[in-house]
């Protein structure tokens, strides 16, 4: 599938004229796909978690955002993918826009599928989200070590919203476990959320 059609609904959702998120052009693959977690202080605040798949990012709300702590159980809401250039967008999307408020850049890097089959072989990344369950390793500023994504709810043939849990596998506590967002950094620009609505522009890492 190009990716000028996984990306129909995020474009349609968007007025390039009002908003500076960046309206997406197909994107190669790299030697290593990429993740980032960015703060979105909408109509509600949340964590957006997403990772490089082929040529987009496939995306995940995350109210509480992810957690080192492998005893947390973070849910994660299925949202539209979005382009590769999504990864540098900081920034205040305007009020009335979809999605308007303001966004931090937390957290970026590279992520290493680590998913295998019953039998231990490798399955590509792409078919283990389709099957319901993803193993990856994050490899960021602040995320780091193994992940899991898995889905407890809906799916496509589900008639109920889709719903997944990201899980910190393996291995004791790493880091941090419920995050502050609103005294949270920005990984590229060193601001707060309030500074990013203050200033009112965008910054790109």
């Amino acid at each position: 599938m190009s990716g000028r059609d996984r990306l129909r609904e995020y474009r349609g959702k968007r007025d390039f004229g009002r908003t500076r998120e960046p309206e997406g052009r197909p994107g190669g693959a790299a030697e290593e796909p990429r993740f980032v977690v960015q703060i979105h202080d909408a109509s509600t605040l949340h964590f957006d978690f997403r990772l490089q798949v082929g040529d987009v990012l496939k995306s995940w709300s995350i109210p509480k955002g992810p957690s080192g702590d492998p005893q947390d159980r973070r849910l994660a809401v299925p949202t539209e993918d979005h382009p590769l250039e999504y990864e540098e967008f900081e920034g205040v999307i305007p009020a009335g826009e979809y999605g308007g408020g303001a966004v931090i850049v937390w957290d970026h890097g590279t992520y290493e599928p680590l998913s295998h089959d019953r039998k231990g072989q490798p399955v590509g990344f792409e078919e283990s989200l389709e099957s319901g369950h993803a193993r990856f390793r994050l490899k960021g500023s602040k995320l780091r070590g193994e992940y899991a994504l898995t889905r407890f709810r809906g799916g496509k043939d589900g008639d109920r919203e889709e719903a997944w849990l990201l899980v910190k596998a393996g291995g004791g506590a790493h880091g941090h476990g419920t995050l502050d967002p609103r005294r949270a950094r920005s990984v590229t620009s060193g601001r707060t959320l309030a500074q990013v609505a203050a200033d009112g522009g965008s910054s790109s890492g």
